[in-house]
């Protein structure tokens, strides 16, 4: 779908039901969806599509797309140019006559801003964090920035809950003991027939527990709120902006730090949320008590996580996004105890990767017409 939204939508929908959610997912991968081939290992793609055009898009990191999903629709409103990766002197060489830069996750700071020529008239970030643009840079340059604000939701919030579901029962530890050739989880204690089971790994129900959502009161934090609340979860919520529902609580930070079982970041990152969670932070935790990060690397001190984790000030932690991605092969977090890594993968799921795709495109073309969606500058 390309052009202006419908006027009337809210801006922020109503969350939709478990079960409706999980209709709307079916559905949409069950739609047929054009593949685009992959390249083989190394190969670097750079052509350019022509169709009759309201402008010209330049797409300069193309490999850090997600080439399975449908891009058809963006050469029915620019014509466009794109590349597997560029350096900063290419950006500049490819960006010549180009009304739209289109990136992911790629610094374009102030000094590259600064030499972008007078035809640009937007930069859209292809997801949802914007911290790689140079936003006020690009504001004197009389350019919008654009994210896709939206089109993750659900995704990240399923991971977080699959993390709360992982910690509840141990499941990494029990796994990794089977892996490892040890059954005492079977057996451990048990004498004859009627002896007794030591069980020293914690498992126990998420009903009844607390989850506290640091800058919650957005749609990713929302929408796993509502994931919680189908687990009969207490939700607590600590952010700016207090979420207008009746069935989770507003808290200060210090409250839900020093009250739930499980504390998820959903907040953006800024200088001020930026190492958030330092050791005096995690030091509210309680004992038992294991944070998530799904949000953004930075707003938690790793370094911090990782001396708190080993000192058992909580129970343990899990990260999907990282200080420095990808991680160094040496990076102290593969050989932490309690502590879950995973590549960033919040995003990732296939219906979700098409909604970036088509918001970015959608993105593209309201820029073109001279009405920008998603402005963030």
């Amino acid at each position: 779908f390309l052009g202006p939204r419908n006027s009337a939508e809210p801006l922020a929908p109503p969350l939709p039901s478990i079960r409706g959610a999980m209709r709307a997912a079916l559905a949409s991968a069950c739609r047929a969806r054009p593949l685009v081939p992959r390249l083989a290992a190394g190969a670097r793609r750079s052509f350019v599509h022509t169709k009759p055009p309201a402008g010209k898009a330049v797409i300069v990191n193309a490999s850090k797309y997600d080439l399975e999903c449908d891009w058809s629709a963006l050469g029915k409103v620019a014509e466009f140019t794109r590349h597997d990766d560029s350096t900063q002197a290419e950006i500049l060489e490819r960006v010549a006559g180009a009304d739209v830069v289109v990136t992911k996750e790629l610094p374009v700071g102030a000094d590259l801003i600064s030499k972008f020529p007078s035809s640009v008239k937007g930069i859209c970030e292809a997801g949802t964090g914007y911290n790689n643009i140079d936003i006020e840079a690009a504001r004197k340059r009389g350019m919008v920035v654009c994210n896709v604000p939206a089109y993750s939701n659900e995704a990240v919030a399923t991971l977080v809950m699959t993390y709360v579901l992982n910690f509840s029962c141990s499941m990494f530890q029990q796994q990794q003991r089977l892996f490892e050739g040890n059954r005492d989880s079977f057996t451990t204690g048990m004498v004859g027939g009627g002896g007794t089971v030591i069980f020293n790994l914690p498992h126990h129900e998420v009903q009844g527990k607390t989850i506290g959502l640091i800058g919650g009161g957005g749609r990713i934090g929302l929408s796993v709120a509502e994931l919680a609340l189908a687990f009969d979860m207490r939700v607590l919520v600590s952010d700016l902006a207090k979420p207008k529902r009746d069935d989770v609580e507003w808290v200060t930070i210090e409250e839900l730090l020093e009250t739930s079982d499980y504390v998820s970041i959903h907040c953006p990152l800024f200088p001020s949320t930026r190492h958030l969670m330092d050791s005096s932070k995690l030091q509210m935790m309680k004992k038992s008590a294991y944070l998530i990060n799904c949000a953004r690397g930075p707003i938690v001190k790793e370094v911090d996580v990782i001396a708190e984790l080993k000192k058992g000030t909580i129970a343990g932690a899990a990260l999907d996004v990282q200080e420095l991605e990808p991680l160094p092969a040496d990076s102290p977090l593969f050989s932490t105890e309690n502590l879950w890594i995973s590549p960033h993968i919040g995003w990732q799921r296939l219906e979700s990767r098409q909604k970036l795709v088509n918001t970015t495109i959608e993105n593209v073309s309201h820029i073109l017409n001279g009405s920008p969606q998603n402005v963030v500058s």
